[in-house]
């Protein structure tokens, strides 16, 4: 049976809360009233064969709280003259409240507005078009506008989120709603101190003027004739914050990068020479600000692997002429009883290999040699690492 019963009809108007609608009609006129609701009603063929059935159903519906009937005399040829409902309508917006059982959360996002306009009214049309994500944030929207309001006094600050002193706020509630805050501020604050360049979560500090946490940067000297940093003499394993290691002066000619920290570690001596220890996606930024780094040459040693390919097609990005090293078709036969399973491999192209690196990228994604094939870097010998250097 496909007539309309009394629950056909609360999930209409429940759709209407779930887009929103009935939010913003709390607070605007956005919606018109009565409103009709869709029904579907039983045929002539229905009265004629299933009449017990209808008159229960035209019952079900008439006993349908909140709602409206707009009734219709038929006069079948069987059953003679019969009354039935032809159209439902919901007359007003308490009424549609009350029939899904949302009255209280109404009223709670007229509260929401209604401070909102009273302190925040940009951020009104954030509301209308979150209302749902508003309301789920109910206990926590003072503290937002606190932020809001806060930035507005300190534009920009140039400290970092630990000093935010707002009521209620501190760096772990920034942190955990830097999606939400960063939609509020671009709405909220004067577009001059939004650096918008700067995208996504992970950037929220840059983009409102807030300092990041030193990037770090873990090298070891593979010269012992390379002369020490001052403080550091004896320790050939420093860590650097990505502005000192900017400034550095050293007399090197060849850097090698690699992800795994114990190829870091183990890393053979090489004349003139440092290694650092991984970067990863969207890791390569501090190493770019080095202008002494784009003066070496960069060999980056990876996984053979999908993804490992595609770090150092991002690598390129900075440093173009970046060379490959231990990713080669002769380094993955020769280790084949080493083969093992990449979990996620990528598939898509990558633009700025070399030929023989196309070659070797196109068999692993398109599973040629076994599917999800993959070589890690620590597997390979440790011989075979010293003859390639050498």
């Amino acid at each position: 049976m496909s007539w309309t019963m009394p629950a056909d009809l609360r999930i209409q108007v429940q759709r209407l809360w779930d887009r929103g609608d009935l939010q913003r009609a709390a607070v605007t006129d956005t919606v018109s009233w009565p409103l009709r609701l869709t029904l579907r009603a039983p045929t002539a063929a229905d009265l004629s064969d299933r009449f017990e059935a209808v008159r229960d159903w035209v019952r079900v519906v008439a006993d349908t709280p909140r709602v409206r009937i707009e009734w219709r005399e038929w006069n079948h040829r069987v059953q003679g003259m019969q009354r039935l409902p032809a159209a439902v309508w919901i007359d007003t917006l308490q009424n549609a409240l009350a029939f899904i059982g949302k009255g209280r959360e109404a009223q709670k996002f007229e509260a929401l507005w209604q401070q909102t306009a009273a302190t925040q009214p940009a951020l009104l049309a954030w509301l209308a078009r979150r209302p749902i994500q508003a309301l789920d944030m109910a206990d926590r929207w003072e503290r937002l506008l606190a932020v809001v309001t806060w930035l507005q006094v300190h534009p920009r600050p140039a400290l970092y989120l630990r000093q935010v002193d707002a009521p209620g706020v501190d760096s772990k509630f920034i942190e955990a709603h830097r999606g939400v805050l960063a939609e509020l501020l671009d709405l909220a604050l004067p577009p001059e101190v939004i650096e918008t360049d700067a995208t996504g979560v992970a950037q929220f500090n840059r983009r409102f003027g807030f300092l990041d946490k030193p990037a770090r940067i873990r090298i070891r000297l593979l010269d012992p004739a390379l002369p020490s940093l001052p403080g550091c003499e004896g320790l050939p394993d420093i860590t650097l914050d990505a502005a000192s290691f900017a400034a550095l002066a050293l007399p090197v000619e060849r850097v090698f990068i690699t992800e795994n920290e114990t190829n870091f570690l183990a890393f053979p001596e090489v004349a003139r020479a440092i290694v650092v220890f991984g970067a990863g996606y969207g890791g390569w930024e501090p190493l770019a600000r080095a202008a002494w780094l784009h003066r070496c040459q960069l060999n980056y040693w990876g996984d053979i692997d999908t993804h490992g390919f595609a770090i150092l097609d991002q690598l390129r990005g900075h440093f173009p002429s970046a060379a490959s090293f231990l990713m080669d078709q002769e380094t993955l036969t020769a280790h084949r009883l080493h083969w093992y399973e990449e979990p996620e491999p990528v598939r898509h192209d990558l633009s700025r290999l070399t030929n023989e690196e196309v070659a070797l990228y196109d068999d692993l994604r398109f599973d040629r040699h076994r599917p999800r094939l993959r070589l890690e870097q620590e597997r390979i010998s440790f011989g075979w690492v010293i003859d390639r250097l050498a």
